[in-house]
């Protein structure tokens, strides 16, 4: 079998709040807990969920950006954490980031060729004039002229400026790019663009994307698998159209039910369900969902289900996962 490209296994991140009061104990926030998936070479994967579900703390998990507090995340075989500083700049050559905000991930004081060289210069040393013919080739391949290299950020578009961003990812011909929420900061007209374009290039150069998103359609394009995130852990994973067309664990139907839709008879553009559950008190060893579950029930306060096949390639945690149509559109 083909090694897998990451491996993410039982991954925990925490962060200690400011004492609230002198001699209190600091509050932790379990910002994700135990999550694990394996992610082979042209097979990406997208992770959805509300704001707050840890799905950009996971992103920066994966990117070495920050080590976790538990388990282990692992690109071609290698434990991130353990590699030191010199290893992990060699290891950054396989895996780059593009970021949500083109506007703020961009430093307007550089020119695009020091912007887009930057990973580059960080893993070797080359002539300029070879730096600059693989800075063109890459400005070009995002469908950016080569004469925009000499330019500065503020001379472009937002989406311009992403397709900037994913050029810098791509300088170094990556096997895997963390894109965290790559097109919610443009506007929908530009949005299909780099959607396109991320398509175009996955087919062109062979990468693999872990996505990043909280918008169903964006990944729905890109994936070829989901998972869905809930107060740090996931919930529910399959295909987009497993997902899509048949969900099981009532969180994500409550997702699928908020994408804002034509209302048949004109009456509103979408729909959300709301229980009385949303007051109820949650344990800590309850389901995470259960204050939220119109279905919940006594065990799902008193036990954490785990994440478990339903049916093949459809992974589910939940105690009584749902059967039926869950159209998204």
């Amino acid at each position: 079998m083909n090694e897998p490209l990451l491996q993410v296994r039982q991954v925990s991140r925490s962060y200690t709040l400011p004492r609230e009061s002198l001699l209190g104990k600091p509050p932790l926030v379990h910002a994700v807990q135990g999550v694990s998936f394996t992610l082979h070479s042209g097979a990406s994967l997208g992770i959805v969920g509300e704001s707050g579900s840890g799905k950009s703390t996971l992103a920066r998990l994966v990117m070495a950006l920050e080590p976790p507090s538990t388990g282990q995340v692992n690109i071609l075989g290698r434990d991130m954490a353990t590699l030191g500083a010199a290893d992990l700049r060699a290891a950054r050559r396989d895996f780059q980031m593009v970021f949500q905000d083109p506007y703020g991930s961009l430093d307007p004081r550089q020119t695009v060729q020091r912007i887009v060289t930057e990973p580059l210069d960080a893993q070797q040393r080359c002539a300029p004039a070879e730096r600059r013919r693989q800075a063109q080739d890459v400005l070009e391949s995002v469908g950016l002229r080569a004469t925009d290299l000499d330019k500065y950020p503020h001379e472009f578009s937002g989406g311009q400026r992403q397709r900037i961003a994913i050029a810098r990812a791509l300088i170094t011909r990556p096997r895997l790019i963390v894109a965290d929420e790559p097109v919610s900061a443009l506007d929908v007209s530009v949005q299909a663009q780099v959607l396109n374009l991320m398509q175009d290039l996955q087919a062109q150069f062979g990468v693999t994307y872990l996505l990043i998103s909280h918008d169903l359609a964006v990944v729905d394009h890109l994936c070829a698998e989901v998972a869905v995130m809930f107060q740090g852990r996931i919930v529910e994973q399959g295909t987009p159209e497993t997902l899509f067309c048949n969900a099981a664990h009532p969180y994500t139907r409550a997702l699928l039910e908020a994408v804002p839709r034509m209302d048949p008879q004109g009456v509103g553009t979408s729909r959300r369900r709301t229980t009385s559950v949303l007051a109820r008190p949650q344990r800590a060893e309850a389901c995470p969902y259960a204050h939220r579950c119109p279905n919940a029930q006594s065990i799902c306060d008193a036990s954490r289900p785990e994440l478990l096949a339903l049916t093949t390639g459809h992974l589910v945690a939940c105690h009584f996962p749902q059967n039926g149509s869950s159209k998204m559109m």
